[in-house]
């Protein structure tokens, strides 16, 4: 059986980068590398309840905002970040505020994720 990777503390990053970085190992979340297209994920944030549809390559449809996703919307999940400018790639991770390019306005970023949940992928339907 595969061992897990962690992350091992970096001297060329500062002590608060690397704790973030460790922090968000241990509150958990999803790598959306692991995720099948189909996969529908359910994120909880301190304002906010997102459904995510997950389509791969970092695509995805999103919808729970009353604004900027009313419906399902096609956007690119950029990953999560800690409240600043650097971000964890293609990871949805509790204690973060998820990050996504939405198709007409500017990135958008979340409340701080407080739950993320992954649902089996939906089979495609063919007409």
């Amino acid at each position: 059986m595969p061992q897990p990777q962690f992350f091992q503390p970096s001297p060329h990053l500062s002590d608060a980068v690397n704790h973030n970085i460790v922090q968000s190992e241990i509150e958990g979340g999803v790598h959306l590398r692991d995720v099948p297209p189909g996969t529908v994920l359910e994120v909880k944030t301190e304002n906010r309840a997102y459904t995510i549809r997950y389509e791969g390559f970092g695509r995805a449809f999103i919808s729970g905002h009353p604004v900027f996703c009313p419906e399902p919307t096609l956007v690119t999940i950029h990953g999560s970040t800690w409240g600043g400018s650097m971000i964890k790639s293609d990871y949805i991770g509790r204690g973060m505020h998820l990050e996504f390019g939405h198709p007409t306005y500017l990135p958008i970023t979340t409340s701080m994720i407080v739950h993320v949940r992954a649902e089996a992928a939906v089979a495609q339907q063919t007409a």
